[in-house]
């Protein structure tokens, strides 16, 4: 299987799935990084793992949907068979989630539904939550709604600091975010409506 990894910013996660794929914990091809962001250190680290690197820029399109037609015929010159949203700062048009229903995988740094958005880490912070955590999900039209693959806690200490927390948040990104995607490419995963059955694992 091939996919991509759509990125906005430092690249974090598509570093881990880089790191994931070359040492077979991922079997499948990752063939194209994409980013709205012509800065984004995330092209860098396509780059650097020989990986091509494509910047669009937004502004060259009137609209969403027609910014989305840009990158799913990237995504057909490549044979793309499935999405990986990692930090993408864009919501999809309904084109692009139609043209990929049941495959684009995002991660989002809370235990949805709890903190939806583009702030839930200083969200969780700012409440002084005992747990927050991470979520990986399908992507559907509704923003962070999508049924939920895996989850995984992070505890707030009293030491802690919104910097703190936010890497802690990232570490476990970094571990659960393969470990999904993994388990879609071995077609593990079973969508029930709101319900994802992990079988097989």
């Amino acid at each position: 299987m091939n996919f991509v990894v759509l990125a906005s910013g430092r690249g974090g996660n598509l570093k881990a799935i880089i790191d994931a794929v070359k040492k077979g914990d991922i079997q499948a091809d990752l063939k194209l990084v994409i980013s709205n962001k012509e800065d984004a250190y995330a092209l860098e680290h396509a780059r650097q793992a020989g990986i091509p690197a494509v910047f669009i820029n937004p502004k060259d399109f009137s609209d969403r949907e027609s910014f989305d037609r840009a990158v799913i015929e990237r995504l057909q010159e490549f044979k793309i068979d499935f999405v990986i949203l990692a930090g993408y700062m864009r919501l999809l048009s309904s084109y692009f989630i139609q043209q990929y229903r049941d495959k684009i995988l995002n991660i989002h740094p809370s235990l949805l539904p709890a903190f939806k958005g583009g702030h839930a880490i200083k969200e969780a912070f700012d409440h002084a939550v005992k747990v927050t955590g991470v979520t990986v999900h399908f992507v559907i039209d509704e923003m962070d709604a999508g049924a939920i693959i895996l989850q995984e806690i992070v505890r707030l200490d009293h030491s802690d600091t919104l910097e703190s927390l936010e890497e802690k948040i990232h570490q476990v990104e970094h571990c659960i975010y393969p470990k999904a995607i993994e388990l879609f490419t071995r077609g593990c995963l079973k969508i029930e409506g709101r319900k994802v059955t992990i079988t097989k694992q």
